[in-house]
């Protein structure tokens, strides 16, 4: 059974070996490919975030990130980012941890989630978060530089909680 938890400072190389493959990749996340671990870790688990993992027998699988997506009069709506271990898609890992994470942002006080930047070419992560009930509201053309499709859309996507 998949349960999700506070990550903690011992789920670093867990966290690391997800997150690192896919900032290299290049595909999905408009961070530097050429991160550190160390960099990675530090964007992954910033202290403005609460980063929690999926994990099943002892093993992360996945990972997600809860933060106020602004501050002052904009803190009201929170982002959140999420990140699966390639050896475990195809296990609605993500649409777990992201049905997991709804309610603690309701209960934090957040009136709306926003994934503030997801490429347009990421058909799948798309569909799971439409499914969802989150709206695209926002199109920035030719914002992000796939490192196979060249320049490609991303895509502002909402939902009231």
């Amino acid at each position: 059974m998949l349960s999700i938890r506070k990550a903690e400072p011992r789920d670093a190389p867990q966290i690391a070996a997800i997150v690192l493959p896919t900032i290299r990749e290049g595909a999905t996340y408009a961070l530097d490919p050429d991160l550190s671990e160390a960099e990675a870790l530090a964007y992954w688990m910033a202290p403005e975030k609460e980063t929690f993992v999926a994990e099943q027998d002892g093993a992360v699988l996945g990972t997600y990130y809860l933060r106020a997506s602004q501050a002052g009069g904009g803190r009201g709506v929170c982002n959140c980012g999420y990140m699966t271990k390639a050896g475990a898609t195809g296990r609605r890992i993500a649409q777990r941890m992201c049905e997991r994470s709804l309610a603690p942002a309701c209960a934090r006080g957040y009136r709306a989630m926003q994934f503030n930047f997801v490429v347009s070419t990421n058909e799948w992560a798309l569909r799971l978060w439409q499914s969802l009930r989150f709206e695209i509201v926002g199109l920035l053309p030719g914002a992000f530089m796939h490192p196979c499709a060249g320049a490609v859309d991303a895509l502002v996507m909402y939902r009231k909680l």
